[in-house]
């Protein structure tokens, strides 16, 4: 075995013409707080399980390979650093969540710069603290949502950082669920079956400069408060029945400095409560932002809304909700003091995208003549579409959202 002496630890390589020439067997050797160097090649060991605090660094990315069997590497200990791995093939199982990395009640653990690929859930923690996800590739082939798992899921966790992931062709890119004081950071997320970011029941999050593309919807947010997202875009997340975002039984969020391009909703709310949504730029989706009823006390603010087909729609003929400072690509008014403020305040809601909200086949008549017509006569006299849902200052130039 060749070992390298320090102070306080020793290094153990493995390698196909070293004295250790699997994992396991290092691990099983080593001491805590060792430091395992792995070099290239391809390791068949089944589980490899880490059960004491260990640096395990892959050197020129070693490939782990599960067989289609088996989860690949199980962390029991806490302070475990995992560097440097091409991780493969965990085996798809009904019953249990087998992953490529899963890390069980165990704190202050590291996982970066690992490769992984086919592995049904890619990085699994649950019940951990202090723990960091940073700079991995975490790709799959998911075909359906009943036979794949997600690329970096968390349960019962606080603290985490999860940031600089490529994430792709998963069910859900990121999940979270009871996820607490924790940062979402600069991830891409794409070509997901269901969500690229999915969490429910966490709070106190921020989820900061992340790319949703191309996903079956781009992000839920569900039964949680405290939440900041901005910086984020949200891009070509189309369906029948998909957004950019969904909000739903949130309170006391920020949505702040966020691109919705190309979506089929950008925005879609229902019982959100006391968020602020400003300084978003809304481009190009179907919807830009569907308000339910069920919302209330949100200020829509200092947003562009710029060549969506509708920009705001709901169920409701009532409003609950603050849109001021806003600019509209479609608004007509006029600023005879210059100040930059419509002089007349803006209705953003046509009566046909309240009709297509209870009619969803009324669709096809979009383009149509007699659509423009009770579209103006709705917006001189409003008799269905509410009343107080207008915005008093509308801005006439776009606003910068940086």
């Amino acid at each position: 075995m060749m070992v390298f002496l320090t102070a306080h630890s020793q290094t153990i390589e493995v390698c196909s013409d070293c004295s250790v020439k699997r994992i396991q067997e290092a691990i099983d050797q080593a001491n805590p707080h060792d430091t395992i160097l792995v070099k290239s090649g391809e390791y068949h060991e089944g589980n490899i399980v880490i059960d004491k605090p260990l640096k395990l660094i892959g050197i020129d990315f070693p490939i782990i390979d599960g067989d289609h069997d088996n989860e690949i590497l199980t962390i029991l200990a806490d302070s475990v650093l995992v560097d440097g791995f091409q991780i493969q093939n965990v085996g798809t199982s009904y019953i249990k969540d087998q992953a490529g990395i899963n890390v069980v009640k165990k704190d202050y653990v590291t996982i970066q710069n690992n490769k992984l690929i086919n592995t049904f859930f890619g990085i699994y923690l649950q019940k951990s603290q202090y723990t960091k996800v940073i700079n991995n590739e975490v790709f799959g082939d998911a075909q359906e949502e009943m036979s794949s798992g997600n690329a970096i899921h968390l349960w019962h966790c606080k603290n985490i950082l999860i940031a600089d992931n490529h994430v792709k062709n998963h069910r859900d890119g990121i999940y979270l669920e009871f996820v607490d004081d924790s940062r979402i950071e600069n991830n891409r997320s794409e070509g997901h079956l269901r969500y690229g970011l999915h969490f429910m029941f966490s709070n106190n999050d921020d989820y900061i400069s992340n790319t949703f593309y191309d996903n079956g919807a781009g992000v839920a947010v569900m039964f949680s408060r405290g939440i900041k997202m901005k910086e984020n875009i949200f891009q070509k997340n189309w369906g029948s029945s998909s957004y950019g975002l969904l909000l739903k039984e949130i309170y006391d969020g920020e949505i702040t400095h966020n691109k919705f391009i190309e979506n089929t909703i950008g925005i879609y709310g229902e019982s959100a409560t006391r968020n602020r949504i400003a300084n978003n730029d809304f481009i190009r989706n179907g919807w830009a932002f569907k308000v339910l009823g069920s919302c209330m006390d949100n200020v829509i603010t200092a947003n562009n809304f710029a060549g969506n087909t509708f920009d705001i729609a709901t169920n409701s003929s009532r409003n609950y909700n603050k849109f001021d400072g806003n600019y509209w690509s479609e608004y007509a008014g006029y600023d005879l003091d210059r100040d930059g403020i419509g002089d007349v305040p803006h209705r953003p809601v046509k009566l046909f995208s309240y009709v297509v909200t209870r009619v969803d086949a009324s669709i096809i008549l979009l383009r149509s003549m007699f659509i423009d017509i009770i579209n103006f006569a709705e917006k001189v006299t409003p008799m269905f579409t509410p009343a107080t849902l207008l915005d008093n200052t509308p801005r006439m130039k776009p606003l910068s959202t940086l």
